[in-house]
């Protein structure tokens, strides 16, 4: 395990990406603050660099490559929307990038990596991790981990940090979590700059493994042969973000498959947002929460907008 990243380690990351993200906007929901009794601020990732969060950390973790090491070029695993990151990152220095991605991936999510000028190796999805090790090794290149990496969690650490600049007076902060990349990283942001408010992170009840981590206090092993429609939380809990999670004492609200849908429409017809499953979580966990977030100001990343839309028909 590599070291713990701190708040510095964000905000040196937001000066070192700037120019190569977008300031996503921040969008309300009248119908849902009334519905809620909250002022809800949704930080929308979903219209990010490649449709999500994870540019952030991508591009950190290239342009924090020294010459050499980046002219080997780089190699991660992913069910998607990392894999387009870290392929648009490698655009920007023209450096060789491989994507192994289990056979189960979106195919818009495939086509997008592919069109980023990225190599997809694909794989079943319990063997991720070890075909990356090979393609890395084959290569010579270096493995940028979709979120156990300091590096990387900075990097998504500056979407919570342009958050907190643009709305004032955050009493929550809500993101999803499935390796916990962006929840660790927004976990740092608030303990720096809102010491008093809490961060919860949202998780799907079919992949509760950051839920049973925390409540136990011990990290629990990834759900096997998972399935839900938020693909891109399917991944165990890194131990990076398990120990910034723990030490911090956020909350995991899991949601149901039928909550994650019914929050992915509401984004697509009462708010006009093309939201992915996996981001549309966190809109599901607040209304879970239900009267705790009463009368709250409350911060949500929205993760990602990449989808097929197959969520629908449910």
């Amino acid at each position: 395990m590599g070291r713990l990243p701190v708040f510095e380690d964000v905000q040196a990351a937001a000066d070192r990406i700037a120019v190569f993200v977008h300031r996503t906007p921040i969008m309300t929901s009248a119908t849902l603050d009334r519905d809620l009794g909250a002022s809800v601020f949704f930080k929308c990732e979903n219209l990010q660099k490649i449709g999500a969060f994870k540019a952030r950390g991508a591009v950190n973790a290239v342009l924090s490559l020294d010459e050499d090491t980046a002219a080997r070029g780089v190699v991660t695993h992913s069910s998607g929307n990392h894999g387009q990151a870290l392929a648009y990152a490698a655009s920007i220095r023209k450096i060789p990038c491989a994507v192994v991605m289990p056979d189960t991936a979106p195919r818009i999510k495939v086509d997008a990596v592919r069109g980023y000028g990225a190599d997809v190796v694909f794989c079943a999805q319990s063997e991720r991790e070890a075909t990356a090790e090979q393609v890395c090794a084959e290569r010579g290149a270096t493995i940028v981990h979709p979120f156990n990496d300091p590096v990387v969690i900075a990097g998504q650490g500056t979407a919570a940090l342009e958050l907190v600049a643009q709305v004032e007076g955050l009493d929550l902060l809500v993101a999803p979590i499935g390796g916990g990349g962006l929840l660790s990283g927004t976990t740092l942001v608030a303990e720096a700059l809102l010491p008093s408010a809490p961060v919860v992170g949202a998780e799907p009840e079919m992949v509760d493994d950051a839920y049973r981590s925390l409540i136990s206090g011990f990290l629990q092993p990834r759900v096997s042969r998972a399935t839900t429609i938020a693909d891109g939380l399917i991944t165990g809990m890194g131990e990076l973000a398990f120990e910034i999670l723990r030490e911090r004492k956020v909350e995991i609200v899991t949601v149901s498959e039928e909550q994650i849908v019914v929050a992915a429409r509401f984004f697509a017809e009462r708010m006009k947002l093309v939201v992915e499953p996996s981001g549309a979580t966190s809109l599901a966990a607040i209304r879970a929460m239900g009267g705790r977030v009463a009368g709250l100001r409350v911060g949500v990343i929205v993760s990602g907008g990449n989808t097929d839309f197959s969520w629908l028909q449910r």
